[in-house]
């Protein structure tokens, strides 16, 4: 039962963060995305590495109007899970800190998703 498995130690702050795909030379918003948080699925026959989601929006236009402006969903064990890039094993998201980077990404994010966001914070 999707209810009795505990809740993750690792859950990731609400912010924005860079997928490893990012290309510092491109775009400030290839391959951004800001995270709300995560979710519970909610039935019985899920598989227990489905169980929590993490829930996102991406902040580049390709993907930002794919489907209309949902929200996606990841299993919550991949955010975690090492990719590798150039034959070295790196984080598979980064979160941005840089305050000016965050204000710019805020200010796609507003354009990109006008409706206010009934979950999370940003």
């Amino acid at each position: 039962m999707a209810y009795d498995i505990p809740p993750p130690e690792k859950r990731p702050e609400p912010g924005y963060y860079y997928h490893f795909k990012h290309d510092p030379d491109g775009p400030l918003n290839n391959y951004a995305y800001y995270i709300y948080g995560i979710g519970h699925h909610t039935e019985d026959d899920c598989r227990p590495e489905d169980a929590f989601m993490q829930v996102y929006r991406p902040l580049y236009e390709a993907y930002a109007y794919r489907n209309g402006g949902m929200f996606d969903l990841r299993p919550l064990h991949m955010f975690y899970k090492p990719a590798t890039l150039n034959g070295k094993e790196v984080p598979r998201f980064t979160r941005v800190i840089d305050p000016e980077v965050i204000a710019q990404l805020q200010a796609i994010k507003s354009r990109l998703y006008p409706e206010p966001c009934p979950i999370g914070h940003g």
